[in-house]
């Protein structure tokens, strides 16, 4: 169990950095080429996917979870796929196809949050206000696409930082929480053992 929730956690954390950084670089450089920003956004959609459909396909444990995963994976490669090979027919509505996945990608992140809160985790609220925060940036890019491309590369980019960051804490929650439970298991063991 613990070897999958490590890996879980590493497809996760890599996925994150990589909005991380994309977001960094559109917010440090907004002036950037559109047909680079969408074949980057593309293919850290295409790289987030894949993550995905492999941690499906590693776990197959026929769980709920599992099977959104492999859903929201297929969904994240096809429009990274679609991105990167029609740069031009995307310009437009960038902003509310990343919104899309924010929104998303924020519903996914108030589900592990019910997680916490079910394993009785203290700060679970601040995972779901995080959560619901991405849903809000998500939906704000989808109602409100900004009309100047350098306005919307920076609150894409701001957008997407943000969504990496919150992901890798909420994940490293779920991570600590786990481990804790594990470790009062194996002490209640033993001390059941003992008592033998």
């Amino acid at each position: 169990m613990e070897g999958l929730l490590k890996k879980i956690k590493t497809n996760v954390v890599i996925s994150s950095f990589l909005c991380i950084i994309l977001g960094l670089v559109l917010v440090i450089r907004p002036g950037l080429s559109m047909r680079i920003v969408c074949t980057a956004v593309g293919v850290v959609l295409i790289v987030a996917g894949v993550m995905r459909m492999i941690a499906y396909f590693t776990v197959r444990d026929g769980s709920m979870y599992s099977q959104m995963n492999l859903i929201f994976g297929i969904v994240l490669a096809v429009v990274g796929v679609w991105i990167t090979l029609k740069p031009d027919k995307v310009l437009a509505i960038i902003p509310i196809i990343v919104g899309i996945v924010i929104a998303i990608h924020g519903l996914h992140n108030v589900k592990q949050a019910m997680e916490l809160w079910r394993d009785k985790y203290d700060k679970w609220w601040v995972a779901c206000l995080m959560g619901v925060l991405t849903v809000g940036f998500g939906v704000l890019l989808v109602c409100r696409p900004f009309t100047a491309i350098d306005t919307a590369v920076m609150m894409i980019g701001l957008f997407l930082i943000y969504d990496g960051v919150s992901n890798i804490w909420i994940v490293s929650r779920i991570y600590k929480n786990a481990r804790n439970l594990r470790q009062e298991m194996e002490a209640v063991e033993v001390e059941i053992k003992s008592e033998r």
